[in-house]
Formats: structure tokens, sequence, C-alpha cells
């Protein structure tokens, strides 16, 4: 039987490794748009950046409603759902600092820098989601 996470499971379980996240934004006509993303927790926010003209940018930008799920895909199959509302900022030394961090994440330190400039560019937005729900499982097959 599936048996609820605590906050510092869910936590470690969403910052474990290099586990994508899978991001619900609402589209312009109502209906859901998912895309995975790089992110990191940062304290009650979950931080990522994303093209300013891509549809989850542009989602963003009109909708600041997000769901963002991470999972593991094997038995007994555990996720956390993590649900909030995102500010947008274009300010390029935040963006880049947050871009390497989570670069430094999911590539290494050693590339780090490398995604920051890539991903700290102009027309590139940081992301910063206000957790305000929480629906963390695990042993969801059990």
């Amino acid at each position: 039987m599936a048996q609820k996470m605590t906050d510092e499971e869910w936590r470690a379980f969403v910052s474990h490794g290099t586990r994508t996240g899978k991001l619900s934004t609402v589209r312009a006509d109502g209906s859901p748009h998912v895309a995975p993303v790089w992110f990191l927790l940062d304290g009650d926010a979950v931080v990522f950046t994303t093209g300013k003209e891509t549809v989850k940018g542009r989602n963003l930008a009109r909708d600041g409603r997000i769901a963002l799920c991470a999972d593991d895909d094997r038995p007994p199959f555990d996720f956390v759902v993590l649900q909030g509302r995102a500010r947008i900022s274009e300010e390029l030394d935040e963006v880049r600092y947050w871009a390497a961090r989570i670069g430094a994440r999911y590539m290494g330190e050693e590339r780090a820098e490398e995604f920051g400039a890539r991903n700290g560019a102009p027309g590139e937005l940081l992301v910063r989601v206000a957790i305000d729900k929480v629906l963390a499982l695990r042993s969801v097959a059990d």
C-alpha cells in the first residue's frame, strides 16, 4: 500500500541524482502542456530555466500555474507532484547563476559554467515556483 513521504523524504527524493521533472503548464486554450525540465529545489521553491519563446515559457508568462512530477519508474514506484505559481526573471546574472547550478546537478561540476553560459543568455528565463501543494507517495505498488 502506498505511503505518504515526509517533508524530508520528498525533498531528498526530488533532489536525488539527475531525476528529470515533468512540468505541466496551462496553454492559452486551457489545455495542459507537459515538458521535461532540469530543476533544483531552493528552500520552498522549485527553480528551472527555459527559453522565453518556448511553449512553456509563453505559457508561464501568461499563466504561472504549474505542476511538476518527479518519479521513480522502478518497482515499487515512488513519485512526487509539486504545485505552485511561477515567478519569472530575465535578470541575466540570476539566470546564469541558476543555469550553472542546474547544469552542475545534471552534467557535473566540471561542465557547470558551460551550461551556465549556454542557458544563461538573452532570451532565457529563470523560473522560480513557490511550492503550494505537495503529493508525495512511496511504494505505490506494494
